[in-house]
């Protein structure tokens, strides 16, 4: 039995490359490309499955992109159930200047998701027993709407799991608006869903705001190489992971949203459990391109705590 199932709408391949300088106008000679499983339930699946654990990826995929993607992860040795779609895979471009050591995320929009599709997805969680974290990363599919949240928050109540969501945009917003146990935001995103303008001096206030409401149970605010800030009814605490050298930022927040997420249900505190999830997060910055993070990064990071 999975205990741990992560949900991606919007899967992907993600294919990693470097040019010597990113320049118009020019013929560029990229290195041999390298690729990945791909989109953040996908990922998150993936870490914990790199830090020794166990949990389900449930997807949509279709075409040959679909099929290389299952192929993939069945390699990483992660556990899967898919539902067949009639469009394409999509693939993400990631591109590393290795002038300047930055690196661009070009991502493509994926196909379409109807309903009869979604309705299926959900129905694989609601056969699963003994479900204990319902994790929902990633975009959105084209065609979908805010109002799957309704759908996932009831699913999760009835399961008597926790819903666990980090997704971008309006969606995040539709998630708060249904409510949900965690959400791990970026300061501009939790600005975003209070509707406020303003600074990071006001991060703890806006997400002590949305716990208060019933919104959520806690707030993991991201703050990139800074680490996070756990926001609960009863605690505010700003963690930090070790200082390291940043080689890629790519899968770094899915890390950090797997770390978290393993931690607790090894039943580690909340506080130990995102400590934990920064040190994964940073642990994935270490690479370039989209490896996320390793059990032997993240220990050898946990020794200099």
């Amino acid at each position: 039995m999975h205990s741990i199932i992560t949900i991606t709408f919007n899967p992907c391949i993600d294919v990693y490359t470097s040019v010597p300088a990113l320049k118009p106008q020019t013929k560029l000679r990229c290195t041999g490309p390298v690729y990945h499983p791909g989109g953040g339930g996908i990922n998150v699946a993936r870490a914990i499955t790199k830090l020794g654990g166990d949990a389900l990826a449930l997807f949509p995929c279709g075409g040959s992109a679909g099929k290389a993607l299952r192929r993939m992860l069945d390699e990483e040795g992660v556990a899967t159930e898919v539902v067949g779609i009639n469009g394409e895979t999509r693939q993400n471009l990631i591109v590393e200047d290795r002038a300047t050591g930055q690196q661009y995320q070009l991502n493509m929009p994926g196909p379409e998701l109807d309903g009869k599709s979604i309705d299926f997805l959900l129905r694989l969680v609601e056969e699963r027993e003994r479900v204990e974290y319902i994790v929902v990363s990633g975009s959105l599919a084209p065609g979908m709407t805010g109002k799957i949240f309704d759908r996932l928050t009831a699913l999760a109540e009835k399961k008597r799991a926790r819903l666990i969501v980090d997704v971008p945009g309006e969606a995040l917003k539709d998630a708060v608006r249904s409510g949900v146990y965690l959400i791990k935001p970026s300061i501009h995103e939790l600005l975003s869903i209070s509707n406020k303008t303003g600074d990071e001096r006001m991060v703890t206030d806006l997400a002590r705001d949305l716990v208060s409401a019933g919104k959520c149970e806690v707030v993991v605010v991201s703050l990139g190489p800074a680490g996070a800030i756990l926001v609960t009814k009863d605690m505010v605490r700003q963690i930090s992971p070790p200082a390291v050298r940043v080689r890629g930022t790519v899968g770094a927040g899915d890390s950090l949203v797997a770390g978290i997420v393993w931690s607790l249900h090894s039943g580690k505190g909340l506080e130990e459990a995102v400590t934990y999830g920064c040190v994964c997060g940073a642990a994935a910055t270490l690479h370039p391109g989209t490896s996320l993070c390793s059990k032997e990064d993240v220990d050898f990071l946990l020794t200099l705590k």
